[in-house]
């Protein structure tokens, strides 16, 4: 797939954020990536599936997903959707001087896919934005900060995260799943993860074999460069600070895990994001 794989580009030329209805005629789309920005996408209809990374989500509006630069999805859509696209761009971020804004930003894009409550006041807030993204005042920037930082706060107060429903995976390779997206603190260690779920090592690298054809260790590698492109991209935190959130004792073995892995190290990634 990585030979093939699509890059695609949404965005608007000049334009730091851009905000608009979710395309109804979309059903199957193939594995693509936005190198570029951020996205949010809400849908208020549809059904069937929405795959992230290695993941498989069922489409249940009302809800909501943020795919992330670098991250590989793509859709299998039963029915006509409906919804919103926000693609924001990092010039948007970079602007913005509202610390609060970018805080619940770094908080979400640790998100993958929210099951939202609220429908009719999100549903409210996106056809706003989608009307201020259209203006270009002198406030319009400001505008749009305060509907989109709403917005966010708004499906952070009742966050409810995927917690694991794929079609063909173990209980137990759910849960670890489940585990690594839930904990605060991410640690390299498989052992730490097979203690927490009462398992063994082996039983839990078998169960991710006959899952998805991985070990466990290339699981917990894989979230682990996914977080840390998440805090070199969305966070302010140092390299160092990274390396000691993710358990890695020493930042010179954390650049050198990172580049292993993805054939460049943290800095460079950074600053070409």
């Amino acid at each position: 797939m990585g030979a093939t794989l699509q890059i695609k580009d949404k965005s608007e030329s000049g334009k730091s954020i851009k905000i608009s209805p979710f395309r109804k005629d979309i059903r199957k789309t193939t594995p693509h990536k936005h190198n570029n920005y951020f996205e949010i996408l809400y849908l208020s209809q549809g059904s069937g599936s929405h795959f992230i990374d290695s993941r498989k989500f069922d489409v249940t509006p009302p809800v909501m997903y943020f795919i992330r630069k670098d991250q590989v999805h793509y859709w299998d859509l039963e029915s006509e959707p409906e919804g919103f696209v926000v693609i924001i761009k990092k010039a948007f971020i970079e602007e913005s001087l509202d610390s609060e804004l970018k805080s619940l930003f770094t908080q979400v894009s640790r998100e993958s896919c929210v099951y939202v409550k609220d429908n009719g006041t999100l549903s409210m807030l996106f056809e706003l934005l989608t009307a201020t993204n259209r203006k270009d005042g002198k406030y319009a920037f400001h505008m749009t900060e305060g509907l989109l930082k709403a917005l966010l706060a708004l499906v952070l107060e009742d966050v409810k995260p995927f917690t694991g429903k794929a079609e063909i995976t173990s209980n137990l390779y759910q849960s670890f799943l489940s585990l690594l997206s839930a904990e605060q603190t991410v640690k390299n260690k498989v052992h730490y993860y097979a203690e927490q779920l009462s398992t063994s090592p082996q039983n839990l690298n078998a169960a991710c074999r006959k899952a998805v054809n991985q070990s466990a260790e290339d699981v917990l590698s894989e979230f682990i460069i996914s977080e840390a492109k998440r805090l070199l991209l969305y966070t302010g935190n140092t390299i160092a600070e990274i390396s000691f959130l993710l358990d890695f004792n020493d930042p010179s073995h954390f650049v050198k895990y990172f580049k292993r892995k993805t054939e460049q190290t943290p800095l460079s990634f950074r600053k070409n994001g």
